[in-house]
């Protein structure tokens, strides 16, 4: 059983599907719904919106006018309590129609499909109407109506227990991909498989808003008053799906043909950011390559597939590569003018890339922002600072201004402490003291040795540096944090004093005259 929250939430996500049924609709089927210019040579004769057959113009009647008065006196028909009866008459050597012993039309030559004559294609007009007839009346009654209404809400409710069992099984599959992609040893799990995250929220939700869309339109069949309107825009979607909207070269393509395409693209590009994926976390990372050197490869391998790819795709698709040079002409243009940070980035991207100044696990500071570079994209590079903030920075940036990396080559730094004593202190006991302190971290590299130097003197304490070498410099600020805790220690152990800064003042003393 639904909980009231999951019932709260199948009804917002009914509601949302709702409104983008709408806006599709709209969108789609204004062109079809629109009337030609020309009246058509032939009019449908139509009930409850259910076409019967076509009746061309007549004498002095167009079709037109021919198809509106049979109709209306379809609705009649049906309307009246009287039950239905058309049948066949003589008149003026014409097969004429008569229904409930009313002129209904006069069948003609033009009328007559090929192959037929008058007489037959009355014959077969004259069954058609009297089994719609009754069958349009049967389906006014009160029974059929409460019927179809129970029918009508049972599949309603079948369509609500569907809608969220696509939920629930996009929900276990999501946590089955990340219990599949997110193992110890991928150093990007959480990424891992967002393609196909992507992919299956992308198919659920058109399996949704499709399952929802025949569901009304099946519900609205059932009745007659609405059976006009769902033959309609059955009708329409049809047309809309299947009539030519984009002429590239000699070949016209359907919205079902874009939709296909954009299907194999979204497909194409899942399936390039699985194999990259895998290639990270199952072939690159036990060849026992940087991190750096994984990305580059993962990169180019990603691009590389989604370019063939989609050149395969579009050649399989029917079009021709060559009918884009002036689709790419004008890209070329919009680049050049409306998209250059965008061109200029992913060039400085490709040149991140392929020069390498920066790779993916590099302690760089750029500006006032610090910390370890995650991913280099194609516009942009995630670094993720050692507050575990993400910062997006544009390619660009690491090419125009200045860029410190802490790893790049040798990740072996330097790390400066100042450190001021009185100057009661003795300098070479404050030099052992300093040392003393850097040898005992385990962080602090050997070899190079940790160094003193004596700076000088300064207005109320002797200065000194002490110059240690790390080969971990994102943990700098935890590593100057630790042996300043330690200097602090052994200096109070050494009663070894800190100055603060100090002013004296002094008071000239002298005799002061008073006048009487």
């Amino acid at each position: 059983m639904w909980n009231l929250i999951s019932l709260q939430r199948t009804v917002r996500s009914i509601a949302r599907i709702g409104i983008a049924i709408s806006l599709i609709l709209t969108i789609w089927l204004s062109p079809a719904i629109a009337q030609p210019t020309n009246p058509p040579a032939d009019a449908t004769i139509t009930l409850d919106g259910q076409a019967l057959f076509e009746v061309s113009s007549s004498g002095q009647y167009s079709a037109q006018d021919r198809a509106s008065l049979i109709n209306l006196q379809l609705i009649d028909a049906v309307r009246s309590p009287r039950p239905p009866s058309v049948r066949v008459e003589q008149r003026n050597d014409s097969p004429t129609l008569l229904l409930n012993d009313r002129y209904l039309l006069t069948v003609t030559e033009a009328d007559a499909m090929p192959g037929r004559t008058p007489d037959e294609q009355a014959a077969v007009w004259a069954q058609r109407l009297q089994d719609a007839l009754q069958q349009a009346q049967s389906q006014r009654s009160p029974t059929y109506l409460r019927e179809m209404t129970r029918f009508a809400i049972g599949i309603g409710l079948g369509v609500m227990l569907l809608h969220w069992l696509l939920g629930a099984m996009q929900r276990r599959v999501l946590r089955s991909l990340q219990r599949r992609f997110s193992t110890p040893v991928d150093i990007q799990a959480e990424s891992s498989s967002r393609p196909l995250e992507d992919l299956l929220k992308l198919l659920v939700t058109i399996a949704r808003v499709g399952l929802w869309t025949i569901a009304t339109l099946y519900i609205t069949n059932l009745f007659p008053v609405t059976r006009a309107w769902s033959y309609q825009v059955t009708d329409a979607l049809k047309s809309s799906f299947t009539s030519p909207i984009v002429s590239l070269g000699r070949n016209a393509y359907s919205v079902t043909d874009l939709l296909l395409l954009a299907g194999l693209i979204a497909g194409l590009v899942a399936l390039a950011g699985t194999i990259t994926n895998l290639l990270r976390s199952r072939v690159l990372h036990l060849a026992g390559l940087s991190r750096g050197g994984q990305e580059v490869i993962a990169i180019l391998t990603k691009y590389g597939l989604i370019t063939i790819g989609t050149l395969i795709v579009l050649q399989i698709w029917g079009l021709d590569i060559s009918s884009l040079t002036i689709l790419a002409s004008a890209l070329g243009v919009g680049i050049g003018f409306g998209f250059q940070d965008i061109a200029k980035n992913f060039g400085s991207g490709l040149v991140l890339i392929l020069e390498r100044p920066i790779q993916v696990g590099d302690f760089v500071e750029i500006g006032n922002s610090k910390g370890t570079v995650e991913r280099i994209g194609g516009r942009s590079t995630e670094i993720r600072t050692l507050d575990h903030v993400s910062i997006i920075v544009p390619n660009s940036r690491f090419l125009e201004e200045e860029v410190i990396n802490w790893s790049h080559r040798n990740p072996i730094s330097r790390l400066h402490l100042p450190v001021g004593v009185a100057y009661s202190a003795d300098p070479q006991a404050v030099r052992a003291v300093l040392l003393e302190a850097a040898q005992s971290h385990a962080e602090v590299l050997q070899n190079p040795a940790p160094q003193v130097f004596f700076l000088g003197f300064g207005e109320s304490a002797l200065n000194f540096d002490l110059l240690v070498w790390t080969r971990k410099p994102s943990r700098q600020f935890i590593l100057k944090s630790d042996l300043y805790f330690r200097i602090f220690e052994l200096l109070q152990e050494r009663e070894i004093k800190i100055p603060f800064p100090q002013r004296d003042l002094h008071l000239r003393s002298g005799t002061l005259s008073l006048s009487p």
